[in-house]
């Protein structure tokens, strides 16, 4: 399947998504908004996939929201109530494409070899790790162009980082550099450069691709899942949701590979048949 936004390539179970515009500084056009949610919960009903790279290609990760988003009159009309609900209603939409690599059954990694800015950060706040290069830096862009964010940066990335310093970067519109970003926790590394993030990348992917898919699937919700909820309520849905998913041939399979210092050969998750969706 090809989409206008970004490349979407797949080798064995781990598959990428490469946002493929460099000259345009990978901005976000209303394509993406749709194509994304769309390959990335393909793949996810697919069961084939166990690790999702997100990634670009050229100098700047992404800029954020492309400025033909902006200069669409019909897009942001707000002069009507009419006009508002509608508005609301679509920039819901947006959110709801950044949520989908939370609902994949399977981690998302983004791979940031340069600057990611405004709509960027939203992105890679809705994803499980978040790796960079020396030159990665964010910043949260909406606030200097007279809006605040709202597809998801507000939202997640103070259970990222310190609240106070979320909440500092929101208000000033200033940028977090890489390694002040790997401090406080949202990079998971910094790397060189391009190359070595790449390689570093590739081997984190690989290692979480050679788990059992149910194993890393049921950890994936229950992380989701304490986010959001209570400690009381968080093990309580733990408990229902290991229930609802052991499986001893995957335990068997597991214990036996690593005395046998082989790779488990595991068995992919069943796809989901949705209505409509062929």
């Amino acid at each position: 399947m090809t989409y206008a936004s970004f490349t979407l390539s797949q080798d064995g179970p781990i598959a990428r998504i490469t946002l493929n515009r460099p000259d345009k500084r990978n901005s976000m056009t209303p394509d993406f908004w749709a194509e994304l949610p769309e390959a990335v919960g393909h793949l996810s009903d697919e069961g084939q996939t166990r690790v999702l790279i997100l990634d670009a290609e050229g100098p700047v990760f992404t800029a954020g929201m492309d400025i033909s988003v902006f200069t669409n009159p019909d897009a942001l009309a707000t002069d009507t109530a009419s006009h508002r609900e509608a508005f609301m209603t679509a920039a819901l939409a947006l959110q709801d494409s950044f949520t989908a690599f939370e609902t994949a059954r399977f981690p998302v990694i983004a791979s940031i070899q340069g600057p990611c800015v405004g709509g960027g950060v939203d992105m890679i706040c809705a994803c499980d790790l978040r790796f960079g290069t020396k030159d990665a830096w964010l910043r949260i862009e909406e606030t200097n162009i007279g809006m605040f964010a709202d597809v998801g940066t507000l939202q997640r990335l103070p259970k990222l980082i310190p609240e106070g310093v979320a909440r500092e970067l929101a208000y000033t519109g200033e940028t977090l550099t890489p390694a002040r970003a790997e401090k406080l926790g949202l990079y998971n590394a910094v790397l060189e450069d391009a190359d070595g993030l790449r390689a570093h990348v590739d081997k984190v992917a690989a290692k979480i691709a050679s788990k059992a898919p149910l194993t890393i699937s049921g950890t994936k919700r229950s992380f989701l899942y304490a986010r959001d909820h209570s400690v009381a309520d968080s093990l309580q849905h733990a408990m229902t949701l290991q229930a609802a998913m052991w499986n001893t041939d995957d335990i068997r399979e597991a214990m036996t590979a690593r005395g046998e210092k082989r790779e488990g050969n595991f068995t992919p998750l069943t796809p989901v048949r949705r209505m409509g969706r062929t």
